[in-house]
């Protein structure tokens, strides 16, 4: 597991951006991808998946 901060979540869209912790590179995250809900600026743990445009974090839940 991955950790990490939500940069911004929108929840009308249903998706956003967790800045990687170890390598401070942004991860996108759609709703189908979360455990818990998350607001900004909560930590996270998560996974990353390879999606369509790039790696997509999944299992998240807040730390």
């Amino acid at each position: 597991m991955k950790k990490g901060t939500v940069k911004f979540f929108d929840r009308t869209k249903g998706f956003g951006f967790i800045i990687d912790s170890e390598s401070s590179s942004e991860v996108f995250v759609h709703s189908s991808g979360l455990v818990d809900q998350v607001n900004d600026n909560d930590a996270v743990t998560f996974d990353v998946e390879a999606g369509r445009r790039g790696p997509n974090a999944v299992n998240v839940k807040l730390a």
